[in-house]
């Protein structure tokens, strides 16, 4: 009997009732299916209490997902594809990513789509795309305080007001720098489009295999993105503040404090996403941020030399 698997944001009231629909739709057509919500994806957030909330990397992964699942259907919006793909990353299982939110830059089709993706899927009628994630760990001296998987980016910054921040960062063998700034931000190219565009770094297609640093609003017209190999493994040490806050592909994440080191490098795991159709990343970039349309309007009331 093939398997199958669905994880749906529970909170979306439209996400759960299709994943009910599904589950019957597969399991008459003779799937073995299993269901979860995204929520199992969750980071958790940490507090000035209680400043490390942490799962292992691969204590997230549902009861039932392993190797032999054919393919896993994920219901929501990017931030449920996101949790998923912490969820499942380890497995290989591949994802069929449905839009049930608003943006879904991450999300291959829509819930109107769903019956002919769903028989695509069933029938193995699509492509795997895989997109690299990285490794977040958090050390004091050599014990690890926590990690998590980040297929977008992880940012570190000051709360609860915004002001500068001191990090020194080694990338791989190269000299340590200095960057004085509100924030960092390290992104894959997934992520390219997400936190680091609005904070002025280059948006890079998929495939690409090089990592992103940016610095948030820096005071230094000579700090700006630096784009390197995702061979190099980041090492970022908080300098002269009493405690910085992480996040993890705008999600959970931990306090980190002067004596620790948050060490970023390319996963071992990656995200496999399914593609029904080739993938074009400019349509993509064109359909939800706007990118590549005519600078001019073109009227048609005027007759154009």
């Amino acid at each position: 009997m093939p398997k199958a698997g669905i994880i749906y944001n529970n909170v979306k009231p439209i996400a759960s009732r299709i994943a009910m629909e599904l589950q019957d739709k597969l399991t008459t057509a003779g799937w073995d299916v299993i269901s979860t919500t995204s929520m199992g994806g969750i980071l958790g957030y940490s507090s000035p209490e209680s400043p490390v909330c942490h799962t292992p990397i691969d204590g997230l992964t549902p009861p039932g997902f392993d190797s032999e699942m054919r393919f896993a259907v994920v219901l929501g919006g990017d931030g449920t594809v996101l949790a998923a793909s912490r969820q499942v990353a380890p497995t290989g299982i591949p994802l069929l990513t449905v839009n049930t939110g608003h943006m879904g830059f991450l999300t291959e089709t829509y819930v109107n789509q769903l019956p002919q993706a769903i028989e695509q899927a069933m029938a193995g009628d699509f492509d795997i795309e895989e997109q690299a994630m990285l490794t977040v760990r958090v050390f004091r001296g050599e014990s690890v305080l926590w990690e998590a998987l980040c297929l977008n980016e992880m940012v570190l910054h000051r709360e609860p007001l915004t002001s500068m921040c001191h990090f020194e960062i080694a990338v791989g063998r190269h000299a340590p720098v200095d960057i004085a700034a509100d924030g960092i931000i390290v992104s894959t190219p997934t992520g390219s489009t997400a936190y680091s565009l609005s904070a002025g770094g280059p948006v890079i297609t998929p495939g690409v295999p090089v990592l992103q640093l940016v610095p948030i609003c820096p005071h230094s017209l000579a700090s700006r993105a630096l784009v390197f190999p995702d061979t190099e493994t980041v090492n970022i040490y908080p300098v002269n503040i009493p405690r910085l806050v992480m996040v993890v592909d705008g999600n959970g994440g931990c306090y980190i404090f002067p004596e620790d080191r948050v060490c970023l490098e390319r996963s071992r795991y990656s995200v496999r996403f399914i593609r029904l159709q080739p993938p074009e990343f400019f349509r993509i970039l064109r359909e939800k941020l706007g990118w590549g349309l005519p600078h001019i309007a073109k009227p048609t009331s005027v007759e154009l030399p």
